[in-house]
């Protein structure tokens, strides 16, 4: 079961996908709907909260607090200008928040409430794991989730806070683009071997909201990310903008309606234009669009074609173009390098696009993937191959950082104080080690080089190195900073450690020669591990930020797993370390020319806290954002039961009145007098469901719905009674029948071979006095029960009459089904002579005609001679 509990989620702007990884394969997971899309839509009531596709089926109805698009407003302030541009299009209220944060407003509960981004997402999350596990069976923790490859580090903290409070363990972030590359890798056999050229294939992901285009490289058992480009602003959803603007000004013109002053009007039209695009997408024809009733009680009637769309979105379609270029250009690859172009996301149908690649790239786009699922497919993938519970075919997975990063500090001593970390497209996961010289604690800035596309601001966050002292001495002491950008994508200081020099007591002597041992040991037993981790994971590289030249070379073997354990949150209050607790002492390497022929002055790594400033919430807020979901959930599920209390009551009124209203139903069982107060109390139910009972506690309904019952049910049981009465009465009388049989034949047979003729006189006696009392017994009631009329209880009922047949049987079946003991033929003595085996074969001849078939087939006689 617990391979099972292994989910990828595709989180996508309009909806989203969860699929599992099995042991037969990978599967997307159909919802309560029993389809495999759930909409990205959170919607709130006065007494629940109503999430997926049924918060979609009310946006038009509940505008105002179906929320909606939220995916954009992740990890953003108020005065973003990306935030600016979506509150623009969104029906309901976003404000903001005291700290400059994004805040929704909605009426649930019969109250305002004001939730972030990350708890509108937590709560869609809290959905798709209910999906999950009502379609597994079991609890579902861990999952990988898709994010687009041009998240920023703020953005992907956001998602990661989400998923916390929606109770889900996240082993990684991954990007879209390298999900699908390994969707498209795991299952190919015939990917190049290491040593030969890579099949570079080039991924176009165009979704309802970006574009992304990636190339990657791969080979047997192993993908390479080479490049990535994106355009933030460009998908589906800009095309339905185009021709829903198109057709306000149509409707304007001639019927003299403004859909734009109507929010609800509007998303119809939006509604209705996606699916005019999706048929355009198959034919070329001119199209109609007929909307009944639209505004102003007016119906509406527009027609496009597809070659005006095309006209409409050229500046679109131009986009599109640079962006594949700029995504070739940074690959530093040529056309002919180029092995295929595979299509993914939606909005990749529209033919425009496609042809646009097929241009560029000199080749024909390819669709071998599944163009809606396969992010959610690739997730699943890595989530098995990180979770324990699965195994998976090796694949390794190499992805790659879009911006570059920094980190910045206070110079002195004539430094720079900023060094250039990660590059441009610099691996992930991967590992730096920094140098510094500093007599007191110290902090490093983490920024951006080059501001990201469509984010505002360059700022990530602040690292505080603590507990950093001077050297006995008075110098300055050597620090080392393990600075790493980790499975999420999200820079981290992975840990920090003080080089101390200082003489060793006794003891400590031999606590560093213990350690020395068991260091070896764990060396030896762990090189295998140490080796493969090396192939995945390049060698860290240490950097020297205060140092003259000659830096110094450390390995990291950590494995690249250890970066989900987590979550990707980085440090809070103290980093994480990769490193042993015990303190590990080594001889120092320095002024090795001074100190020859000295002895070597032994030094140690202290461990210093690590306090971060500026990575998502606090832990005060995600606790508090935790509980209030946890509650949401109670409530949920409270008002989940009351209404479906409340159905019963009202599904068993209207079931039993139309039972009562049919003579063959239950109108013969019932007096006409308990008929009509029956029907009254029904009546009176019903009434009350519709006004003041409207809107009753759980435990109202069901008291209701027992005191029908205690009346309705009776008059169901009757029936029961009367429809299974015959069946039981000629059981058991055709039981009786071939008791009675039996005792006939017993009472004809005579004669020592008979087949009855080892039953015992008394185990006769005991069936005849058995079938006489049943007899009696069916005859009695059958006459009772003629004169009993339906609408009174059967004096007689059908688990009565069974078990009575069943006690007929217990005494009749094991004397008449009792076997014949077994008689021993005698001992066989061996032929003296031949005269003596010719009698006994003329015996066996003389025996019935069935010994006498058998003897006439030829056979061959042996005999033992002595």
């Amino acid at each position: 079961m617990a391979a099972m509990s292994v989910i990828g989620i595709d989180f996508g702007n309009e909806s989203c996908y969860v699929a599992v990884a099995r042991a037969g394969g990978i599967e997307t997971i159909a919802n309560d709907y029993s389809l495999r899309n759930t909409p990205s839509c959170v919607a709130f009531s006065g007494k629940n909260r109503i999430l997926g596709v049924a918060a979609k089926n009310q946006m038009v109805t509940n505008m105002k607090n179906t929320i909606y698009g939220f995916k954009r407003l992740l990890g953003r302030k108020f005065n973003d200008p990306q935030v600016q541009r979506e509150i623009k299009m969104l029906p309901f209220k976003v404000t903001q928040q005291a700290d400059g944060n994004i805040g929704i407003h909605v009426q649930y509960l019969g109250e305002e409430h004001i939730f972030s981004p990350e708890q509108i997402t937590a709560m869609l999350f809290t959905k798709l794991k209910d999906i999950s596990e009502t379609a597994l069976q079991t609890i579902v923790n861990d999952c990988v989730i898709s994010v687009p490859s041009y998240y920023t580090q703020t953005e992907r903290q956001a998602l990661l806070d989400a998923a916390r409070i929606a109770g889900l363990n996240v082993l990684r972030l991954f990007n879209e683009t390298t999900s699908t590359a390994l969707c498209y890798g795991i299952y190919k056999q015939d990917l190049p071997s290491p040593d030969a050229p890579p099949r570079n294939v080039v991924f176009v992901d165009c979704g309802y909201a970006s574009l992304q285009v990636s190339i990657c490289a791969f080979h047997k058992g192993k993908l390479k990310m080479l490049a990535t480009s994106f355009d933030t602003q460009l998908g589906g959803r800009d095309i339905d903008s185009i021709l829903a603007e198109h057709f306000c000004k149509d409707f304007q013109s001639r019927y003299n309606i403004d859909p734009h002053t109507n929010p609800r009007a509007y998303l119809r039209l939006l509604a209705e234009v996606e699916k005019l695009k999706k048929q355009m997408s198959a034919n070329s024809t001119t199209l109609p669009l007929n909307i009944e009733c639209f505004m102003d009680e007016k119906d509406v009637h527009g027609e496009l074609k597809r070659a005006d769309m095309e006209a409409m979105c050229a500046h679109l379609f131009k986009r599109v173009e640079k962006t594949l270029r700029e995504c070739l250009e940074d690959s530093k690859l040529k056309l002919d390098d180029v092995h295929s172009v595979e299509l993914a996301g939606g909005s990749s149908r529209v033919p425009a696009i496609k042809r646009l690649v097929e241009e560029i790239f000199n080749r024909p786009v390819s669709t071998t993937l599944n163009q809606d699922e396969a992010v959610a497919r690739g997730c699943a993938l890595q989530c098995a191959m990180l979770s324990p519970a699965v195994r998976v075919r090796d694949f390794s997975v190499t992805d790659i950082q879009p911006y570059s990063l920094k980190l910045t500090w206070d110079a002195t001593q004539g430094e720079e104080g900023e060094m250039e970390v990660f590059g441009h497209n610099h691996p992930v996961p991967f590992s730096k080690m920094l140098t510094f010289y500093r007599s007191n604690p110290f902090t490093l800035t983490a920024s951006y080089n080059v501001p990201p596309l469509s984010y505002p601001t360059t700022h990530i966050g602040v690292f505080v190195i603590k507990n950093v002292k001077a050297t006995p001495e008075g110098e300055s002491s050597k620090v080392k900073v393990k600075v790493r950008i980790n499975l999420n994508g999200i820079l981290t200081i992975a840990s920090a450690s003080l080089v101390e020099k200082r003489e060793l007591t006794q003891q400590e002597k031999e606590e560093e020669e213990k350690v020395q041992q068991q260091q070896q040991q764990q060396q030896q037993n762990n090189m295998d591990v140490d080796q493969q981790a090396d192939k995945k994971d390049k060698p860290d590289q240490e950097a020297q930020a205060n140092e003259p030249p000659a830096p110094e070379v450390s390995m990291d073997k950590t494995r690249r797993n250890s970066d989900a354990d987590d979550g990707g949150r980085g440090a809070r209050g103290s980093a994480p370390s990769y490193s042993s607790r015990i303190l590990s002492w080594f001889s120092s390497g320095d002024d090795k020319d001074e100190n020859k022929g000295k002895k070597k002055v032994p030094v140690r790594n202290v461990e210093l806290p690590v306090e971060v400033h500026g990575f998502g919430l606090s832990q005060r807020d995600l606790d508090a954002a935790l509980e209030k979901e946890c509650k949401m959930i109670a409530e949920d599920r409270q008002e989940k039961e009351r209404i479906d209390a409340r159905n019963a009551l009202e599904e068993y009124v209207y079931d039993l009145r139309a039972k009562l209203q049919e003579d063959d139903q239950l109108a013969t069982f019932i007096t006409e007098a308990d008929k009509e107060a029956l029907c009254r109390a029904l009546d009176e139910t019903e009434n009350w469901l519709y006004e003041e009972g409207e809107d009753c506690q759980r435990q109202v309904y069901s008291e209701r719905l027992t005191r029908l019952k205690a009346q309705g049910e009776p008059i169901k049981e009757r029936r029961m009674e009367f429809e299974g009465r015959n069946h039981a009465l000629e059981e058991l009388a055709g039981a009786l029948q071939l008791a009675k049989k039996g005792l006939d034949l017993i009472k004809a047979s005579s004669g020592k071979d008979n087949k009855y003729s080892h039953l015992t006189e008394e185990e006769v006696k005991k069936v005849e006095k058995a079938v006489q009392e049943k007899w009696a017994w069916l005859e009695e009631k059958r006459v009772i029960l003629a004169g009993t009329p339906r609408t009174q209880p059967p004096p007689v009922t059908v688990a009565q009459i069974r078990v009575e047949k069943q006690s007929l049987d217990s005494i009749v079946l094991p004397v008449l089904n009792k076997p014949k003991p077994k008689v021993e033929p005698p001992k066989e003595e061996k032929p003296k002579d031949k005269t003596a085996e010719d009698q006994q074969k003329n015996n066996q001849n003389s025996q019935g005609d069935g010994h006498a078939q058998n003897n006439q087939q030829p056979h061959e006689d042996k005999m033992d001679v002595e």
